[in-house]
This record gives structure tokens, C-alpha cells and sequence, in this order.
């Protein structure tokens, strides 16, 4: 009987020939990721394995990625202080996939690794993160572990005791009408199965639409599975992905892709045809109550976010300024623009994409995690409402539980900050 793709992964990653759904294994990791909280995986670390009275040893430097994005520049001296536990141990350990406060290699961890040409297709990567599982769109298995978890990895290099997951196949069709895009799909999917409804399994996109999406695309995708319950998302690679290594990460060679055998066992198949689909939009307080933009239209926002991890991407960033460009956000609506790396950042600079959200009266902030999580920059005041295109709106998930957080796309998100009201992009752009 065939295998899933994240099947033969793990297989390979284990030395077996072969696994099924519910075998337990300890893969070799290819990739491990921490951000800030590499200062706790630090202290576990030493705790841990360094019983001895000798400094453990990481199994190997070149495997281990930090990324400093959650709460930058420092906005304590607590943040500074595990930032500085943190330099030290890099300079220590010789880890050079290490990314400090800059502006040119800084970045949203979910962002600099791919685009720093870290994750390859077939590979095992793990993060103290949930939204590791991003890193699944460029066919890698890649899902978030704690930092005992990931101290264990730093000191071995493998996973221990992972239950091989079930899969769900998604299948993808048609062609997305104008202002509905990846964000909109992934919204209509978690609420069509709800927050638990890929509850410890993972979600494989396959279809003309997916094989015709961007990697940037993509990575909506596999970061939003999460919000599914799912251990991970992922998109065999293809054609797209080698081309967004080669051109984009800057990766040299040939790279071995992973596809799923045609009698490979799913769990649950799911068919979804995106040509009828509307730009959707997930009301608080959690990710799959979500509604068509025509049945919360109206609503006021105080404040419109575009960025992050999940839609903070060139091209996320030229869909808003499209609509912006030329007008001005609605008095009494704050809107707050956050790349997902520097090297967006500068990409949007030289397009003009800046200067577009600055006239518009937007606030262009340096790339990080700390309005989508609401712990630097960007909380929300009492019984305010946000419209965000990050990617949870759990209560107090901006900083404050008496405020309300909707989730939707780039292009909802700018026609709203134009109204200063939830608003559908396509009014009056058809």
C-alpha cells in the first residue's frame, strides 16, 4: 500500500522503508527554528544535558536556525536580557543561521527561513513555534514542538515518539475570482471543518489551483492549517517550488521531491472549487467562525493590520497598496503595516509600496511578530475592534480580552481602511 507524502518523509527521516498512520518513530531533524524563545530552550538545554558539570554539545551547529522577530527592537529589559542569553549562546555554539535585530537579513522567523533558502523539500523541520508548520508549502514536514522538546533535538537530533499522522487531502479547483485569494481559501476551508476538524493530522493541497499558486500562496496555506488543529500543512513540491528556491532562496542544484503514491491511504478527502468563492472573513473569537464579507459589512474597525507571517509578503503588500494608493484611511481607523523581512521591507521601498501606505496615512513599522500576538506595538484599546490579516483572533490575542480581532484577506483589509467599516474589496472595483 502507497504512502502519504509525509509518510515517505518520515520514513526516510527514520530508516524505515516504509510507515503507516500511527507507527511511532524518532525522525532525524533537518532543520531545527527558535525565536526569542531560544532563551528558554537554553535553559533546558543546560538543565537537561548538562548534568555532567561539561557544557553539552548541539549535535550539529548548521542544523539549528534563530530568529529574532517577536519582540523587536527589545521593548524590556527582561526581552534584552534573553536576546543578549541568546547572542552569547550563538557565539558560543558557532550557529550561524542566526538572524539578529538588522534590517536587511532580519524577518518573521516563517518568513526568513524560507526565503533564506533553509527548508527544502523532504526535510524535517521543527520550531518552538506553532506556525512552523508554514514551511510545509515548500514540501518539507514541519511542525512546532516545545522547548523541552527542542532542547532534546538540539542535543540529539531527532524527534522523540512521534505518532506518524493520518492525512487529509484537500483538493483545489478553478480559478480565484478578482480580490479572493489563498487567505480566503484557507478561511472558507477551517470553517468548513472548524478548529478541530484536522485535529492531530495533516492537511496535503493538491489541484490545478494549488499547482498554479504561488509559493507565497502557499505559505497562507500551510501556516493557517494550524487553525485547523492540524500537526501541519503541506504542498508536495513541484515546478514552483524549485523555481522559488532557485530564483527567490538563492538555493543551487536539484532538489529531491517528495510525492505521494496514487494509492497512498487519506483519512478524509475534501473537494473545493474556488471559482464561486468570496472574499471570507473569520469574526472573533475564534479562526473558523467565519462568515462571508456581505454578512459582517458595516461592522467598524479601529484599527487595520497587514502583515505578519501569514500575509506580509510582497505581493499581500501590493494587493493593499493597490487599493489604497491615491486615497486616504478613514478618520478614526488606525492602520498598521508590518513586512514579514527586511528584505521585503526593501523590495516594497524600491516599488514604491512605502510611500503608497505612508500617503494613504498608514504607519509602516519594521518587520516582526509583536502586533499579531499583542506583545509589542499595536495593542488594542478597550472594547476596540481590529481587522488583521494575521492569523488567530483569540480573545486578548492583540493584547487586550475586551477588544474583538477579524481575521481576513490583504484586500478586505485595505477597502476597510478606506471606509473605516468591514468592507467588501470588490465595491465599486468590479
Amino acid at each position: 500500500m502507497g504512502m502519504t507524502v509525509v509518510e515517505k518523509i518520515l520514513a526516510r527521516a527514520s530508516g524505515r522503508p516504509g510507515v503507516r498512520a500511527g507507527d511511532v518513530v524518532e525522525p532525524a531533524v533537518d532543520l531545527a527554528m527558535s525565536h526569542e524563545n531560544g532563551a528558554l530552550v537554553i535553559n533546558q538545554f543546560f538543565e537537561i544535558y548538562g548534568g555532567t558539570g561539561l557544557d553539552p554539545m548541539v549535535w550539529d551547529p548548521s542544523r539549528v536556525a534563530i530568529i529574532f522577530d517577536h519582540r523587536v527592537p527589545a521593548e524590556s529589559a527582561k526581552t534584552a536580557s534573553n536576546q543578549k542569553k541568546v547572542r552569547e549562546f550563538v557565539a558560543k555554539y558557532a550557529i550561524s543561521k542566526f538572524h539578529d535585530i538588522r534590517g536587511d537579513t532580519g524577518g518573521i522567523c516563517h518568513q526568513v527561513l524560507p526565503e533564506s533558502g533553509y527548508v527544502r523539500p523532504g526535510a524535517v523541520v521543527v520550531g518552538t513555534d506553532s506556525h512552523t508548520t508554514s514551511h510545509g508549502a515548500l514540501g518539507a514536514f514541519a511542525f512546532g514542538i516545545g522547548a523541552t522538546e527542542m532542547a532534546s533535538v538540539w542535543a540529539l537530533g531527532t524527534v522523540l515518539n512521534v505518532e506518524v499522522p493520518g492525512t487529509i487531502r484537500v483538493d483545489v479547483t478553478g480559478e480565484f475570482p478578482p480580490f479572493v485569494g489563498p487567505k480566503d481559501l484557507i478561511l472558507h476551508l477551517i470553517g468548513r471543518i472548524s478548529a478541530q476538524g484536522a485535529n492531530f493530522k495533516v492537511i496535503e493541497f493538491h489541484g490545478k489551483t494549488i499547482a498554479s499558486m504561488s509559493t507565497s500562496g502557499r505559505l497562507v496555506l500551510c501556516n493557517m492549517a494550524v487553525e485547523a488543529g492540524a500537526t501541519s500543512g503541506i504542498v508536495p513540491a513541484d515546478g514552483e517550488t524549485a523555481r522559488y528556491l532557485r530564483e527567490e532562496a538563492g538555493v543551487e542544484g536539484p532538489q529531491q521531491a517528495t510525492a505521494a503514491d496514487p494509492d497512498a491511504t487519506y483519512e478524509q478527502f475534501i473537494s473545493i472549487d474556488v471559482s464561486s468563492l468570496v472574499p471570507q472573513v473569520a469574526c472573533p473569537h475564534t479562526v473558523d467562525n467565519v462568515k462571508p464579507v456581505s454578512e459582517v459589512a458595516g461592522t467598524k474597525v479601529d484599527q487595520v493590520v497587514i502583515g505578519s507571517c501569514t500575509n506580509g509578503r510582497l505581493d499581500d503588500l501590493e494587493v493593499a497598496a493597490g487599493i489604497l494608493r491615491g486615497k486616504k484611511v478613514a478618520r478614526g481607523t488606525r492602520m498598521l503595516v508590518f513586512p514579514a523581512s527586511g528584505r521585503i521591507y526593501a523590495q516594497a521601498l524600491r516599488k514604491g509600496l512605502i510611500a503608497d501606505f505612508m500617503a494613504a496615512g498608514a504607519v509602516v513599522m519594521n518587520p516582526g511578530c509583536g502586533p499579531c500576538l499583542g506583545v509589542h506595538e499595536g495593542a488594542l484599546g478597550d472594547n476596540e475592534t481590529a481587522l488583521s490579516t494575521t492569523n488567530r483572533n483569540f480573545k486578548g490575542r492583540m493584547g487586550n480580552p475586551s477588544a474583538a480581532v477579524y481575521l481576513c484577506s490583504p484586500a478586505v483589509a485595505a477597502a476597510s481602511a478606506l471606509e473605516g467599516v468591514i468592507t467588501d474589496p470588490r465595491k465599486g472595483r468590479n
